[in-house]
């Protein structure tokens, strides 16, 4: 940014569960995004962005800190740990003169930690740890969640937003069953488009604007329902290592991991998530639309990414936390002003990441990146990584992995099951490539970095806890998380492959 320029409004555009391929600028068959298309082919699209550990709160945490989960210490979904982080992408950027506000979804610990904004309206979706009877009253959803204490307000004390009867974690679909203004995702853009209205002119902000959508439950309006529901939707990718009789005995709809045996509940399925993200790409139009009116869209950045994404029957698989394309694989895009971005209408290939959003937000506003920082900077040209490690805590699903430009390396920690993909020849993941000849001595260049006892440890690969010998059970903070995590499993050091200065898989 030149050194006598105004400096630019900053906003974060945030969904939930997102896939990366979900854009029509992705090349999408079926699903319609008119309003990010726009922002992709006027500014950056990052084709090869991932969140290294894919659910909800491990993502979030790397987000807001700039840390890759070695550092953060979430590696996978647990509710009821603190967030106490000492340096945050609102809490920097409050400190330089920003003034900040969130509309939407936080899913911290506790529910009103401000992670350094300055105002928070705040919807986190429902979330079942905080409806549970010995909840105190003041974090209980039902009062600490803005956008519900809202809703009963416009429709009375019983409304819920599980009056469809759908669950929050479920692939059935069926359309909002209020006046779409009623709509969460409705609610959300309202909220941001508020803040521009009363916000101090003479001070610039970051703006995180939050969706809970497209997250189950596939709830959109009718009318966009209406778009997909008689289509002819592309089927989900199978491959040679589906496992079949895992989805035949375990297909169902609460908190489900792998997605329905009947063609046409996933047809259904399909059309209900397109349609979810459909509704939120017409909320991000009419926000942009907002940021016209306000003559700031000249003079503001905007990031638009995704936690994770959702498999969505690929494989026969549903949700989230595994290290597949459907569910890793994030979309991210990048546009603004030429004199901070660069030119527009590229599409970078290089591997980015959650924690990259927090510096590139820093380094577009002049502002300092402090050097704790595991992330980088997608302003700054020639940089880039040669490969990502991912993890997430599962039980007998725990995986470690490793992403390049080219292939991907899976290890099971709990099980020692091992995957390969040619990302090149196989984007769909359809062929589990580990036992092939000719790929032998790159899955070998993969492994290096050591997965199991019998090798030299490098600590790349601290075996993941199963879910009952979680590292957060009775924690009290990120730190002593960190410092469990050290103690239960090998630690990341320097020293590691992660860190080693050239080291690379390839």
């Amino acid at each position: 940014m030149p050194a006598n320029a105004k400096r630019p409004n900053l906003v974060l555009i945030m969904t939930d569960e997102m896939r990366g391929d979900c854009l029509g600028a992705a090349g999408h068959p079926d699903v319609k995004t008119p309003f990010l298309d726009t922002l992709a082919a006027q500014g950056i699209r990052f084709s090869r962005a991932y969140s290294t550990c894919p659910s909800c709160i491990a993502a979030r945490a790397a987000l807001h800190t700039g840390l890759s989960q070695e550092h953060h210490g979430r590696v996978g979904y647990r509710d009821g740990v603190p967030w106490d982080y000492p340096v945050t992408m609102a809490g920097e950027l409050a400190k330089a003169g920003y003034a900040t506000a969130c509309a939407g979804k936080m899913h911290v610990y506790p529910l009103r930690r401000s992670m350094g904004f300055h105002h928070i309206d705040l919807h986190d979706g429902y979330l079942h740890a905080h409806r549970k009877p010995n909840i105190p009253h003041h974090e209980h959803q039902m009062v600490a969640d803005d956008y519900l204490y809202w809703l009963k307000n416009e429709k009375g004390i019983a409304c819920d937003i599980t009056d469809t009867g759908l669950e929050c974690n479920s692939w059935v679909t069926r359309p909002w069953m209020y006046d779409e203004h009623l709509h969460p995702t409705n609610w959300a853009t309202g909220r941001a488009l508020d803040f521009l209205r009363r916000r101090d002119r003479d001070q610039p902000f970051l703006l995180m604007l939050s969706y809970v959508r497209p997250h189950a439950p596939y709830d959109p309006p009718a009318c966009y329902y209406d778009m997909y529901k008689n289509k002819a939707l592309a089927p989900p990718f199978s491959g040679d290592w589906d496992d079949l009789e895992r989805l035949r005995r375990e297909g169902r709809v609460f908190c489900n991991t792998t997605g329905p045996l009947d063609p046409e509940l996933i047809r259904q399925q399909q059309a209900g998530y397109y349609a979810c993200i459909t509704h939120v790409d017409h909320q991000i139009g009419r926000f942009l639309q907002g940021l016209m009116d306000e003559e700031l869209y000249d003079n503001t950045v905007v990031v638009f990414t995704s936690d994770h994404g959702e498999l969505l029957s690929d494989h026969g698989l549903c949700r989230k936390s595994r290290p597949y394309e459907g569910s890793a694989h994030i979309p991210l895009l990048l546009w603004g002003p030429e004199a901070v971005i660069g030119p527009g209408g590229r599409v970078s290939d290089r591997l980015a990441e959650l924690r990259d959003i927090m510096p590139t937000l820093l380094d577009a506003a002049g502002v300092p990146i402090p050097s704790s920082l595991d992330g980088e900077s997608l302003l700054q040209p020639g940089k880039g990584r040669a490969f990502l490690h991912g993890e997430h805590t599962a039980g007998p699903d725990s995986t470690h992995w490793i992403v390049t430009a080219r292939d991907k390396y899976i290890w099971f920690s709990q099980t020692g099951k091992e995957q390969y993909f040619d990302l090149q020849a196989d984007p769909q993941e359809r062929h589990n490539a580990v036992d092939d000849i000719p790929c032998r001595e790159r899955v070998e260049k993969l492994r290096a970095a050591d997965r199991g006892p019998n090798r030299p440890r490098r600590g790349l690969y601290r075996r993941s806890p199963s879910d009952s010998r979680s590292p957060y059970r009775g924690s009290p903070g990120a730190k002593a998380i960190v410092r469990r995590i050290s103690r239960r499993w090998s630690p990341v050091s320097p020293g590691t492959p992660a860190d080693r200065p050239g080291w690379a898989p390839g």
